[in-house]
């Protein structure tokens, strides 16, 4: 029995990594749980002036990885997605993205209990149990429609890591992963291999493969030309993704309640003011 244990565990860390290699390439916003919109004027609601800067002493190695990145979206992950999107109806590729939204509200209540969210962790908690039963194992969202119970702000472990005081660390740009700092990645980890526990396919390579890489691509078809655009509206593409990183977790913190969580750090990165499109999609 501890064989099996151990043999599970052995099997969730590369489930986790290739989570992280296949889910967020190159900036793609939103690809899984979190949705966000990166040319959404509300997303960048709060003042610039209360943003903290990040610290970034590696920017000669995050450049490269930024510029890796962007060609890996652009060859590679975009035109997969346009291609799919051409064959899957918008409206079914919605439901996808509620499925696996659905799978993350385990992780997302127990990070909620932990910053001391109390009220959102209870209700992240019951939008699972009805979207699970009533809405067909969560491709269907009747908790929000049918009892008005809306989403909870975002709750990872690295915002929990940040509650309690642990700071940002440096920033970095992951090959394949894309924008985080030290804390936040340590964070994305254990949220993955939390959610590795419960979900069916991290027992099989082949079936967690195609089931990772088949959420990228959906999570980037609802999203198509949106980073596109915001690069071509920027005269430095990394500062301008780097300081909107910083800004969007910002924003994000303050809604919940944890403003303060992002001190300033040293040395000031230089900070762009957000962009202001009307982006049709």
């Amino acid at each position: 029995m501890s064989r099996a244990r151990n043999a599970r565990a052995g099997r969730a860390l590369p489930a986790f990594w290739l989570l992280a290699l296949l889910g967020l390439l190159a900036f793609a916003p939103a690809l899984a749980a979190e949705d966000v919109d990166y040319l959404d004027d509300s997303a960048y609601e709060t003042p610039a002036e209360t943003v903290a800067s990040i610290y970034d002493p590696l920017e000669p190695f995050n450049r490269v990885m930024f510029t890796v990145n962007d060609r890996l979206y652009i060859w590679v992950l975009d035109p997969v997605a346009r291609g799919y999107a051409r064959v899957v109806p918008r409206d079914f590729r919605t439901i996808i993205g509620n499925f696996f939204y659905n799978l993350g509200e385990p992780v997302r209540s127990v990070n909620c209990l932990l910053q001391g969210r109390f009220a959102d962790s209870g209700l992240a908690l019951s939008r699972f149990l009805i979207n699970s039963t009533a809405g067909v194992f969560g491709l269907a969202d009747p908790a929000g429609h049918e009892f008005n119970i809306g989403r909870v702000q975002q709750a990872t472990l690295g915002q929990t890591l940040a509650t309690w005081g642990v700071g940002d660390g440096v920033y970095l740009v992951i090959p394949l992963l894309g924008p985080t700092t030290l804390r936040d990645l340590t964070g994305s980890a254990g949220d993955g291999l939390a959610r590795g526990f419960y979900t069916p396919w991290n027992d099989d390579f082949t079936t967690m493969t195609v089931v990772y890489a088949g959420q990228t691509v959906n999570g980037v078809s609802l999203h198509l030309g949106q980073y596109q655009e915001m690069k071509a509206m920027s005269l430095d593409p990394y500062v301008a993704f780097r300081n909107g990183y910083a800004q969007l977790r910002h924003t994000k913190s303050a809604k919940t309640g944890n403003a303060a969580e992002f001190p300033a750090v040293q040395p000031p990165a230089f900070n762009i003011e957000p962009l202001n499109i009307n982006y049709e999609k």
